[in-house]
């Protein structure tokens, strides 16, 4: 709803994008932020929110659409907080990253940059992910077209996605293009046998109810993991249920439930409990010249969502690297470990630090499943564990592979790497904000010899980039 007074601002011309994926217009010097606009486009702006410096504002009239659009492909668009870019092109939307990768590494990191390539494309740009998780809710939200109509609203469960900002608010996901099959059937499947048999959904806000959550996972071999979350023990539906689930698709390889009664949707302090198969799933990424890399992937591991293109991750990683097969590799950030051991086959020795222990433990698991013997892993805050007593353990680096989370590395971390001086440095981001940051911090010292956005999430405003650095 817009605010009061707050005027319609005609026949505006779309420029380009903002933060966080929004689009973005000057309108006499003022800076607007659109919801449902894309570069190109001439429209009505209704401003919802009014400051000095910049305004925000929603589509009220699409006058001329830009070239750059195109239809939605799924129909929850508008609605959904995911896939919010699908009316755009996707060479539109791959062009849009490279810049925003340029623009963070030089306007908030004061970078010199060689020539950017383009933004290296997904290999899938539907089904591309390997896990979602979705909630039942007791209250779910009810669409603009269903209030129009006037009708008393009876079926009032959903089982899908937190609508954006929204914790209490869930819509009903009919479909999802995110994921491949079985995906879509399970989930409907469920919702299906849910209003059957009337089963409990959970009431988000009060705390309350039976069906939780649901966890699908897949894999590039065909295997899959369903993880359903209840609120409480309820052994005879349990087991009516997951036995109709079974019976449906014989085929799931990992089928595992747990109880959640507690006030957040997390699982890693939960008991796992196996119904039917193996308690974890195996991937495999691609490896040129070697067999495939095999994983194992539990209820509580992570792994990237984009199993391909995380292949052409690696092999860009190791490519920038340059190693030659007697390097000794930091790989900070390792996780379980999938950049270690895809490392490992080409240098003398990797050493993995991480600061969560179960990700250490997936990555001895992981190392050992592949017969992988000349990697090192340890588990602690890397602003500690990377001491002289860790260096006395493993020497110096020739090669320092950084993939922090979102919020980048700890000053204190940027300041032992300074120390450490290693030759080169491939810095693995998912927010090109932050690596600019970083990357300011030791530019006294180093030099950027080559910078590739990936796209490892199509259809969103989120992308990846690597950075090589080289001493000075």
């Amino acid at each position: 709803m817009a605010k009061k007074n707050l005027p319609l601002l005609e026949n505006i011309t779309v420029t380009g994008w903002g933060a966080k994926g929004k689009a973005l217009a000057k309108v006499d010097g003022l800076v607007v932020f659109i919801g449902g606009a894309v570069p190109g486009d001439v429209v009505d702006i209704q401003l919802t929110r009014k400051k000095k410096s910049y305004a925000e504002g929603r589509v009220e009239r699409l006058i001329t659409p830009s070239p750059e659009r195109e239809p939605p492909f799924c129909k929850h668009f508008g609605i959904c907080g995911g896939c919010t870019w699908q009316d755009l092109s996707y060479a539109s939307q791959i062009a849009h990253k490279r810049q925003e990768v340029i623009d963070n590494l030089q306007r908030l990191g004061g970078l010199e940059l060689p020539e950017v390539p383009p933004t290296l494309a997904s290999p899938r740009t539907h089904h591309y992910r390997n896990k979602l998780e979705f909630t039942f809710s007791a209250q779910r939200w009810f669409t603009k077209a269903e209030l129009d109509t006037g009708e008393v609203i009876t079926d009032r469960k959903a089982l899908g996605y937190h609508l954006p900002g929204r914790f209490d608010k869930v819509f009903d996901a009919e479909e999802c293009w995110l994921q491949p099959e079985p995906s879509n059937a399970i989930r409907n499947f469920i919702r299906r046998y849910g209003t059957e048999h009337d089963l409990d959904y959970y009431h988000i806000r009060d705390h309350e109810g039976w069906l939780r959550t649901l966890t699908i996972r897949t894999t590039t071999t065909g295997e899959t993991m369903v993880l359903l979350a209840f609120g409480r023990e309820d052994a005879g539906k349990r087991e009516a249920l997951l036995a109709a689930l079974m019976k449906e698709f014989p085929e799931i390889t990992s089928l595992l439930w747990c109880i959640n009664p507690k006030k957040n949707d997390t699982i890693w302090d939960l008991d796992i409990h196996l119904l039917h198969g193996r308690d974890h799933l195996i991937e495999e990424l691609r490896d040129a010249g070697f067999a495939p890399l095999r994983f194992r992937i539990g209820a509580k591991s992570f792994f990237q969502t984009n199993p391909e293109q995380t292949a052409v991750m690696y092999e860009l990683v190791r490519d920038l690297a340059g190693l030659k097969g007697n390097e000794r590799v930091f790989d900070l950030y390792c996780g379980a470990g999938s950049i270690s051991l895809f490392l490992a086959r080409h240098c003398d020795r990797v050493i993995g630090a991480e600061i969560v222990p179960e990700a250490i433990a997936d990555a001895h698991a992981n190392a050992e499943l592949n017969g992988i013997t000349n990697v090192d892993f340890e588990a602690g805050d890397l602003k500690d564990l990377l001491n002289d007593a860790f260096i006395a353990r493993h020497g110096r680096p020739d090669v320092l592979i950084t993939d922090p989370p979102r919020a980048g590395m700890h000053e204190a971390v940027v300041a032992r790497i300074r120390e450490l001086a290693p030759p080169c440095i491939v810095y693995v981001s998912c927010n090109p904000a932050t690596q600019a940051r970083d990357l300011a911090l030791l530019k006294d010292m180093y030099r950027i010899t080559h910078v590739q956005p990936l796209d490892m999430f199509p259809h969103t405003w989120h992308v990846e980039n690597v950075v090589r650095l080289e001493r000075l």
